[in-house]
């Protein structure tokens, strides 16, 4: 039985002139409105992202990384980006796979953001050969310790913790979408490997959508944080693995400049990226995966 693993991500613009391309295919056909399509460019040109975007470099450093631990073919698919989902799905069909593991850059489940991806790829695979399928990977043991480490080295005595993830629309919580309980029980994960007093949950990156999105909002957070005494704050993104704009802008843009207003000492962790403790993460899941069919 040969066996592939396609790994998935969101996708980021190659060059600053992609981002108009990118955006719309994010929008999915829906209008878009200029003034966000103008902040969007504004964004990537000040963090630098002009002729290369470092986070596809950091992804295809994950996948050749992980190809290499697991001896398998490994191709990336992105979800809004080149190369598609369903591109990935038909070089390891055409390289003769006959299983196909696929594995999300995300740890949380969602049926706003990791089913989407189950979606892609079983349409893309078509039946053509058997897919098996990482749901979520949050309490992950090897995980929960990479994140541990990285704590400990940089929390001081008073220090706060603040776990961060991608918003999504408050809807999911009345929908019974599991997204909040596994973030929270990663983070009760992370806090009693890492033996922390001090510690909370925010959100990141909503969406200027017109609804409620789950919150507190990470720089709403900080105010409160401050207000209440706190001076030294750590952030661990631990919806995140790697650096790429909601990292480089809501946290070590925006956060960091609030922070310095509110007269307080920020820090976060450095994300796992192509670590090769994070790919021997990744690539235990796909050997799980491999042993014990996922339901599709």
């Amino acid at each position: 039985m040969t066996t592939a693993v396609v790994l998935m991500a969101y996708g980021s613009p190659d060059r600053i002139e992609d981002v108009p391309a990118y955006y719309a295919d994010i929008r999915g056909g829906r209008p878009i409105r200029p003034e966000l399509l103008e902040d969007l460019v504004a964004r990537y040109r000040r963090l630098g992202i002009e002729e290369s975007n470092p986070l596809n470099e950091i992804t295809e450093a994950t996948r050749a990384a992980l190809e290499a631990e697991l001896g398998l073919p490994v191709f990336t698919g992105m979800r809004h980006w080149q190369p598609r989902i369903a591109e990935a799905a038909d070089r390891a069909i055409e390289g003769g796979a006959e299983t196909i593991v696929g594995l999300v850059l995300a740890p949380h489940y969602s049926s706003m953001s990791i089913e989407k991806y189950r979606g892609l790829l079983v349409e893309a695979v078509g039946g053509r050969a058997e897919l098996r399928f990482v749901e979520r990977w949050g309490d992950d043991p090897g995980f929960i310790a990479l994140l541990a480490e990285r704590l400990v080295t940089l929390c001081y005595k008073g220090s706060h913790v603040v776990f961060t993830a991608h918003s999504l629309p408050a809807r999911i919580l009345d929908e019974g979408d599991p997204y909040v309980d596994e973030l929270n029980s990663t983070a009760e994960a992370v806090v009693r490997v890492a033996e922390l007093h001090n510690w909370s949950v925010a959100f990141q990156s909503e969406s200027p959508t017109g609804e409620p999105w789950l919150g507190p909002d990470i720089l709403d957070h900080l105010d409160e944080l401050a207000a209440s005494g706190v001076r030294q704050v750590v952030i661990c993104p631990v919806g995140f693995v790697a650096d790429h704009l909601e990292i480089k802008w809501d946290l070590d843009t925006e956060a960091a400049e609030r922070a310095h207003e509110l007269g307080l000492e920020l820090h976060r962790i450095e994300l796992p990226n192509a670590d090769p403790a994070f790919v021997r993460v990744l690539g235990g899941l796909v050997r799980k995966a491999i042993a014990v069919p996922s339901r599709v």
